[in-house]
């Protein structure tokens, strides 16, 4: 009986500590009045059906033929509509730190966001399209451009990337980075979505590649496993905390070779047509046309190409 009292007592503490305002205040998402959170189940769902429209056949339903695509395009892009604005709507409560919340408005905002992301679908799939064939024509072991869609695990993030991007740039609150961590999840390899990525991009094998949330990457670039395009260090307010929002991540300019795991830090410039080598520590511009590779342990050549 007294180990029974002492377990209920032990029980009911535990519960008041875990409940007391100054336990929770920073580690508890606390709802205003009972607004939808977002789903991880339902973002993905989002990426589901953004792949299966991009590319039909593919992902999706498997018998997708000429005669039959308008109507199934039709009926994802209604299912797309549908999910999109419930996440959209969850992830723009989710932002509301403090006062009221206007559902009514929120709803209405997200339906814009879900019609202009949709109408930004053929695009998305044009430039999709440019990483397919840059990464078909640029690996040799590749049979076909049906075996990078269905098979590669860098289109399948560079996929997501661009599909958080578009949200990115429609100012969709946490529902970017959920798809982007669930790329990361799935394939090793983590892209902020906030990055902006040229056409043609390029992911040969692509585990553990790292690409910071406001890195600059211009077309045809390709990076190799294990490359980061990180930050150097970060400026700090009075408080010694991390300034948010300043670009501290590199610019890399078109047609640019990235071999594997080397990293390039901070906001620096790397010239159009560069090649860098790997396990190089780069913390200052590259040249246009520069080659950098690693003669010996902290040595470096440097010739143009």
């Amino acid at each position: 009986m007294g180990a029974e009292n002492n377990s209920e007592v032990t029980l009911r503490n535990t519960i008041e500590a875990l409940s007391c305002k100054e336990n929770i205040k920073d580690v508890c998402h606390l709802r205003h009045h009972g607004e939808p959170l977002p789903s991880q189940q339902s973002v993905a769902r989002i990426v589901e059906l953004c792949r299966g429209l991009i590319f039909p056949g593919f992902f999706g339903d498997s018998d997708v033929n000429r005669n039959n695509v308008t109507h199934y395009v039709g009926i994802r892009c209604e299912q797309l509509r549908e999910v999109l604005v419930e996440q959209i709507t969850a992830g723009l409560c989710f932002s509301v730190k403090e006062g009221k919340i206007d559902l009514a408005e929120i709803a209405v905002s997200a339906q814009e966001k879900a019609d202009q992301f949709i109408a930004n679908l053929p695009k998305l799939r044009e430039l999709l399209f440019t990483d397919v064939k840059a990464t078909y024509l640029g690996d040799p072991a590749a049979i076909s451009t049906d075996e990078v869609i269905y098979c590669y695990p860098a289109i399948r993030a560079i996929s997501n990337y661009r599909i958080a991007h578009e949200l990115v740039k429609l100012e969709v609150p946490i529902i970017p980075r959920m798809i982007s961590e669930q790329a990361h999840s799935e394939t090793g390899i983590d892209i902020h979505p906030a990055a902006t990525i040229g056409a043609g991009f390029t992911i040969d094998h692509g585990t553990g590649i790292v690409v910071g949330a406001t890195a600059i990457i211009g077309n045809n670039v390709k990076l190799y496993q294990g490359v980061t395009l990180g930050a150097k260090s970060f400026d700090t307010d009075a408080d010694g905390n991390p300034i948010k929002g300043i670009p501290r991540h590199p610019i890399i300019g078109d047609n640019v070779v990235i071999y594997s795991n080397a990293s390039i830090l901070g906001r620096i410039n790397i010239g159009a047509n560069a090649v860098i080598g790997g396990n190089i520590w780069v913390t200052e511009d590259v040249a246009e046309g520069e080659k950098l590779v690693q003669a010996k342990a902290n040595n470096f050549l440097r010739f143009k190409q």
